[in-house]
């Protein structure tokens, strides 16, 4: 999924410390990422841009499905931004289907 990597830099400069916790907490909770990744991401990274840089990094390496689970969380913790960012669930996601694949 090439969408985060679209909006990786305009998502680094304007997502806040607290939009970031939140979708770590939503990631850990669905499994996409592990307590180890959520605190190696919050304490390996001192600046806010480098914790948003590992997130994006490590939730692409988990492939699609992680990605889009990430942008839906997104869409829905800061819709501002999601909007801001010009980011788009796929048609699918606007019908509701990706919420089925949400574990």
């Amino acid at each position: 999924m090439e969408e985060l990597a679209r909006v990786r830099s305009a998502f680094v400069w304007r997502v806040t410390i607290e939009i970031l916790k939140l979708l770590l907490e939503a990631l850990v909770s669905d499994g996409i990422l592990n307590k180890l990744e959520e605190e190696s991401i919050l304490e390996g990274n001192p600046l806010r841009a480098d914790k948003a840089r590992s997130l994006i990094d490590t939730v692409r390496k988990k492939g699609d499905k992680a990605c889009k689970i990430t942008i839906k969380h997104l869409q829905i913790k800061d819709p501002f931004l999601f909007s801001q960012l010009r980011l788009n669930s796929d048609p699918s996601a606007q019908q509701g289907e990706v919420m089925h694949h949400i574990p």
